[in-house]
């Protein structure tokens, strides 16, 4: 079937002008379809412009322009959000698909922590050691590195996050060995937050339950944390040797919440073990080495390192000193490094036994001094190839966390029973983190306040998240998540309270003092004296002056008083406008004394109530 000859377009004839004369079978070949192949890039959902437009290989005034175009200011350092991309990336041909987070997103990350494929290498796994106070995960890893951190712990009890790092002969050749890193976590509900850091950085979880025990309040929740961050659990049952010990009855607790083993049928790994004599801790090694292997864990140890602070303390003569779990890259002595606000240099690097090293790659745990101050338990640590960039990315930290302020008067609502309301909209980089934040604004409780969520999900704050916000009075809180571009405008045009957090815990502090703003305070009355109505002396428009005998305390002009009858019941209250003793001005009246009690009109009281004086205090609530 042959095409139609059409018109040509003056764009197309202006081409073909510049060409030359064509043949005849050339012109008809204009005449069919033209299928042009798009370019296609993949990016986040928000990035900054100018990464945007190396990512297009486009000329970043190039995209510039073509934000004005479409209504949108922006500078090469401003973020743009996924769907202004698309729009633009179809204007200069380019096919726009969502992919993972930049670097540039990610709160201070350096761009060079991107992972590479030509440089990925196989990296040590971290192992979550998680469960109930008293089940023995620090005996456990006592024995797994031969050392006596519990002799070293108050109470036996472990009151820190450690971490460690050890080498086991590789299951398939006994020559080699294999490194793991060991995270130790404190399993007593008062470390609940620490318990809750120390699973989000972890790539498997050994749940420790006693066989004496059983399933705890803290075991099961391990096993909602895990499952709600997808990290893989391996049941480690302890105390095997225990007289008392009853390995099917925990088999069968766990079953309850969907943790069952190969030998039952399940898909779940648990090992039965004895942290005291050493019993099946060789099986459980080898287990945690095959689901690594199952998982592929990889790391770039060619680009600038990035980790977490597990452990942070002031040290004599070393100044701040912070535990960090390399996660990317490889850290170096002297590299320029910042910790949310914190910046600096690292000056002296350590290994978990605190020997010194140059150099540390992923999954290593390392002692770092070098920080102009402390750096906060849970922020994430980057790298940088110069200290300006350092400084400038703490910088840039700083002036987002300059906008923690909340407006309480536009925040707060009531219902019909008077309680007040807060409003909030949550936004969460993963559906483990919103969980996470939820349950723990969850336990903030007060009969006067309640929480409610006008929506929650997973991604940036965006426009319909500031509309909505405006609409119903909320404040926005998202945890490591970006502002796009649209919704910024709205929230400061309109002074919308709107704050992404690094911290969990910073943002439920936040939310803590906000509601302590607008609890009511406590009032307390204090008795300061007592006494007993004798006489009235006069009572008219302008002036009530009652007699009365002073049998308890000091009573002093200008006290609030209540009058109250017999049976205690209170006629009223007010504060005394005048204090006189036999006709004489004075400031107080002693116990065993008469008074003339000066009240204003309207004061209710009959001879023979009591006059008691009360001091009155407001105290502030705190949750």
């Amino acid at each position: 079937m042959a095409f139609k000859k059409r018109k040509l377009s003056k764009k197309e004839q202006k081409a073909l002008d510049k060409k030359g004369p064509v043949i005849e079978s050339e012109q008809n070949d204009i005449t069919k379809p033209e299928i042009k192949t798009k370019k296609k890039v993949s990016i986040p959902e928000v990035i900054r412009v100018k990464d945007f437009a190396e990512i297009a290989q486009l000329p970043v005034t190039e995209v510039i322009s073509e934000l004005i175009k479409n209504g949108v200011l922006a500078n090469l350092n401003e973020n743009i959000d996924f769907d202004t991309a698309v729009i633009i990336g179809e204007d200069l041909g380019i096919e726009v698909t969502k992919g993972e987070e930049t670097d540039s997103q990610s709160n201070g990350t350096n761009k060079t922590e991107k992972l590479n494929s030509k440089n990925l290498c196989t990296r040590p796994p971290v192992v979550t050691i998680m469960g109930h106070v008293d089940h023995g995960k620090t005996t456990l890893l006592d024995k797994i590195r031969e050392a006596h951190v519990a002799e070293g712990e108050s109470g036996g009890i472990t009151q820190h996050i450690s971490a460690y790092n050890i080498e086991i002969p590789d299951p398939e050749n006994k020559k080699k060995t294999r490194p793991i890193t060991f995270v130790d976590t404190p399993g007593h509900s008062a470390f609940s937050a620490m318990r809750s850091h120390g699973a989000s950085i972890a790539d498997i979880v050994v749940l420790i339950v006693a066989a004496n025990d059983g399933v705890m309040p803290q075991t099961i929740e391990v096993i909602k944390q895990s499952k709600s961050q997808n990290i893989p659990i391996i049941v480690a049952i302890n105390k095997v040797e225990m007289p008392d010990a009853d390995v099917m009855k925990v088999r069968q607790q766990l079953s309850e919440y969907e943790i069952i083993g190969e030998d039952w049928g399940g898909k779940s790994t648990i090992v039965e073990i004895s942290a005291k004599n050493g019993q099946g801790i060789d099986q459980l090694l080898e287990m945690i080495i095959l689901q690594s292997d199952l998982l592929e864990l990889v790391a770039d140890p060619d680009v600038p390192a990035t980790g977490i602070i597990i452990e942070s303390h002031m040290h004599k003569g070393a100044g701040a000193l912070a535990v960090i779990l390399v996660e990317n890259g490889t850290l170096h002595i002297g590299d320029p490094i910042t910790v949310g606000p914190v910046y600096g240099k690292v000056r002296i690097l350590e290994d978990f036994q605190q020997r010194a090293i140059q150099s540390a790659g992923p999954s290593m745990p390392v002692r770092v001094a070098g920080f102009k101050s402390l750096p906060k338990f849970g922020e994430r640590l980057v790298a940088f190839e110069s200290e300006k960039e350092a400084k400038e990315s703490a910088k840039k930290y700083l002036e987002r966390s300059s906008i923690r302020k909340f407006a309480a008067a536009k925040t707060i609502h009531s219902d019909n029973q008077g309680a007040k309301i807060l409003n909030i909209i949550i936004k969460a980089d993963v559906n483990g983190s919103l969980e996470a934040i939820k349950k723990s604004l969850s336990e903030i409780k007060h009969p006067d306040i309640k929480i409610k969520y006008i929506s929650e999900g997973v991604g940036a704050i965006s426009e319909s998240d500031a509309s909505m916000a405006l609409a119903t009075g909320a404040i926005i809180m998202g945890f490591r998540v970006a502002i796009l571009l649209p919704a910024k405008k709205i929230i400061e045009k309109e002074k919308i309270s709107a704050v992404s957090y690094d911290v969990i815990y910073e943002l439920v502090d936040d939310v803590k003092k906000l509601l302590e703003e607008i609890l009511p305070p406590i009032i307390k009355e204090t008795e300061t004296a007592r006494g007993e109505i004798l006489a009235e002396f006069r009572n008219d428009k302008k002036t009530v002056v009652i007699g009365a005998k002073i049998t308890e305390g000091t009573l002093t002009d200008g006290n609030t008083i209540k009058i109250i009858d017999e049976n205690n019941n209170e006629l009223w209250r007010g504060k005394i406008e005048s204090l006189r003793r036999e006709k004489e001005k004075v400031t107080s009246v002693d116990a065993g004394f008469e008074a003339g009690i000066g009240l204003p009109p309207g004061a209710k009281y009959s001879v023979g109530n009591k006059v008691v004086a009360i001091k009155i205090e407001e105290i502030k609530q705190t949750l």
